[in-house]
């Protein structure tokens, strides 16, 4: 437990806020109060203040980060904003929880990251899928070598969704639109966890729907191949009629996991499920994975219970623990600058029709 309660100032108040941070700031009252907002155009149905009568709302960034009370602040809006908004929240003074994508090129994530040490505060980059409890069932089977030397590591975010969505940052054409930095920057950051970065990288970046006129990448297909002959394949793709989408397809000299099915946690947020409400965080046994396994030259298959995960809290949980000085923080901006830098290399290689040394 930490020796003081911080002060939570958060920019922005939309689906990342309310879904994404606050069940979980919430969720650590003795670590945690959620103090201040920048709401700046509230609305009958959409108003931090009727949701949380005792907070502070303040309509600039500014005016938030100004205030001598607030502790930690936390990036929520769009990725076009978060160097600046960063940058203004360290040169505050705060410590700061930053939404991914990181920022829009690594070469601002690096100086994000100097700044917070120039200024002596902590950096932390909201990478929450490493608490999905799909991927710590992975990383538990190839870390007590269930599977040995790994040759073949996939891992997918597709979805069937062939018509052209509505507008967001997420469906622009600027330096963070595209799925790579949306959803790439999710399972790129799961694949550098497990296997340290690649050697070179390949990627595909590009359209599946038709009719888009606006040069959305809504798909990507990058290939991270490294020195010892493992080839890690991310994708991300909008047209896949499928029943169960395949999550983890990964392949071992002993044995080979596959996995459908996302993290629950997200769908279970929007349904109003909170961390502590029973079954949160647990998956249903019907979407457990398949753990094949070779022995004296005969395969065998079972099903291998998901984990019950610490669950998107441990992100929280150990940012309290730094802010206490007892532990690193739980994603460091260096490590989210390097997945920028290699969706950067990505988009690059797909550009230009040829693999890339990392």
């Amino acid at each position: 437990m930490t020796s003081k309660t911080y002060n939570v100032g958060i920019i922005g108040y939309g689906l990342s806020a309310k879904i994404f941070h606050l069940p979980f700031i919430l969720a650590l009252p003795s670590d945690f109060n959620f103090y201040a907002v920048v709401q700046r155009n509230p609305q009958p149905d959409n108003d931090a203040e009727k949701d949380h009568p005792n907070i502070k709302s303040y309509r600039s960034s500014e005016e938030l980060v100004n205030d001598e009370k607030i502790d930690v602040v936390v990036v929520t809006t769009g990725p076009e904003t978060h160097y600046k908004l960063t940058a203004l929240a360290l040169k505050a003074g705060k410590h700061v929880v930053v939404e991914k994508p990181f920022t829009p090129t690594s070469k601002e994530a690096d100086e994000l990251v100097a700044l917070a040490k120039e200024h002596n505060r902590l950096l932390t980059v909201y990478q929450n899928r490493r608490w999905d409890s799909d991927f710590l069932t992975l990383s538990h089977l190839i870390k007590n070598e269930s599977l040995g030397r790994i040759v073949e590591f996939e891992t997918h975010f597709d979805r069937h969704r062939p018509e052209i969505p509505p507008a967001t940052w997420k469906t622009t054409t600027g330096p963070t639109g595209g799925a790579v930095y949306d959803l790439g920057t999710h399972l790129i950051d799961q694949v550098v966890v497990t296997f340290g970065l690649p050697k070179r990288i390949t990627g595909f970046v590009g359209a599946q729907r038709q009719g888009d006129t606006g040069g959305y990448e809504d798909s990507c297909t990058v290939l991270m191949h490294y020195e010892d002959g493992l080839l890690a394949t991310v994708k991300a793709g909008v047209v896949s009629p499928e029943v169960n989408q395949l999550r983890y397809w990964v392949k071992g000299e002993k044995g080979s996991f596959k996995k459908f099915h996302l993290d629950c946690q997200e769908d279970q947020l929007k349904e109003g499920l909170r961390p502590g409400d029973k079954d949160y965080g647990i998956e249903p046994d019907d979407h457990h994975g398949i753990l094949s396994t070779s022995q004296t030259g005969k395969i065998t298959q079972e099903i291998y219970p998901t984990v019950k995960p610490p669950t998107y809290v441990e992100y929280y949980r150990q940012f309290a623990k730094a802010l206490s000085g007892e532990g690193e923080v739980p994603v460091k901006g260096e490590d989210a600058s390097a997945v920028i830098r290699l969706i950067e290399l990505a988009r690059e290689s797909s550009k230009i029709g040829r693999t890339l040394d990392v």
